[in-house]
Order: structure tokens, then C-alpha cells, then sequence
């Protein structure tokens, strides 16, 4: 198991509805849910701060435009917080929970945490770009890559790149580039 800090912090992004939708396409690890809840469950009880960050979408037709159902967050999440609040609410339109509102990297500064890990939704989107920003800024970022999914996607040249591709590509190279440690959730749980 990885030594944990005492108040890392965990950064749940976009676990939210909208990503059922067809509109996405073939999603990769079927786990990814039940890992994101583990992760919760045990970061309330070892009480650290918890960050839920939410894609409010600025596109019309939106799975995840603000007032659908698609913009909430997924059931799984407020099972796993058991009615409690998060220490964080950030809402964000583009892929870094950095750039979300209220200020990320404030906050984690004002609390103290230089330790953070990312779960949640798209391995390579959001959470790559929030890692990536956040090994930039000086956290050290954990990445259970197992508490996270994607979906498959069309390249330039007109292929497929499968979600599970998608996932290793991200793991090599947030891995290679040293901007966090990649961990499965039972190295935290």
C-alpha cells in the first residue's frame, strides 16, 4: 500500500450522468464506479478532504449541460459520501479542474495538501489534464488508474483508438513524464 499524507486530497472529477449517454460511445473499465466509491468511502473515513468537480458545459445539446439530468452527479458518488458534503465543490467548463471555480490550487494551498489523487471521468481528458497541471503546479499527484474510464476515439487518420488504449497511452505517459505516480485503488484503499 502507498503511504498516503494524512490530508491528501482526493479530487473526484465529472462523475456525473451524462456519461451514460450514447452520445460517448464504448466506454473502457466497467469497475471504474465501483473504485471511485471505494476511494471515497475510504477517504471519509480516514477523514481527508474530499474535491467533487462538475462539468457544467457550455455546448448546446450538451450530455452534461447544467440543469439536465446529465449534469449531476452519478449515484455512486452521494452513496459513497453518505450524506456528507464535500470539502470542495468546483465547477468547470474546460478539462482542467484547475481552471474551474472556485480556484483548485488556492484552496489546496490554504488547507496545506501537496498530495493529491485523481478519480473519475475521462483517464484522458480531465483527469490527465488535471494531473498534468497538477504535477506542474508542485503536487504530488497519484493516479489510480483503475478509478477512472474513457471511451473510444476516432484519431486523424480516421482509426479507432480503444478506450483500454487510451488508458495505457495516458499511464505511460503521465508515468514517463513524471507528472504522477500511477497506482491501482487497492494501493490506497
Amino acid at each position: 500500500m502507498r503511504e498516503i499524507d494524512h490530508n491528501a486530497a482526493l479530487i473526484v472529477i465529472d462523475v456525473q450522468k451524462g456519461f451514460e449517454h450514447p452520445y460517448w460511445g464504448r466506454r473502457g473499465n466497467p469497475a471504474a464506479e465501483e473504485n471511485i466509491g471505494a476511494l471515497i468511502r475510504a477517504w471519509r473515513a480516514a477523514g481527508r478532504p474530499i474535491v467533487l468537480v462538475r462539468h457544467d458545459s457550455a455546448q448546446p445539446g450538451s450530455p452534461l449541460l447544467p440543469g439536465t439530468p446529465g449534469n449531476e452527479f452519478k449515484d455512486v458518488v452521494a452513496e459513497a459520501m453518505g450524506g456528507a458534503e464535500a470539502d470542495l465543490f468546483v465547477s468547470k467548463t474546460v478539462n482542467s479542474a484547475f481552471y474551474g471555480t472556485p480556484d483548485l490550487a488556492g484552496w489546496l494551498r490554504g488547507h496545506g495538501v501537496g498530495q493529491i489523487v485523481i478519480a473519475g471521468i475521462q483517464t484522458n481528458m480531465c483527469n490527465e489534464t488535471t494531473a498534468r497541471m497538477g504535477g506542474n503546479l508542485g503536487f504530488d499527484v497519484l493516479y489510480p488508474i483503475d478509478a477512472m474510464h474513457t471511451f473510444d476515439a476516432v484519431g486523424p487518420d480516421g482509426e479507432v483508438v480503444t478506450a483500454e488504449e487510451l488508458t495505457r497511452a495516458t499511464a505511460a505517459s503521465l508515468h514517463h513524464g513524471r507528472f504522477a505516480t500511477v497506482l491501482r485503488t487497492s494501493d490506497l484503499t
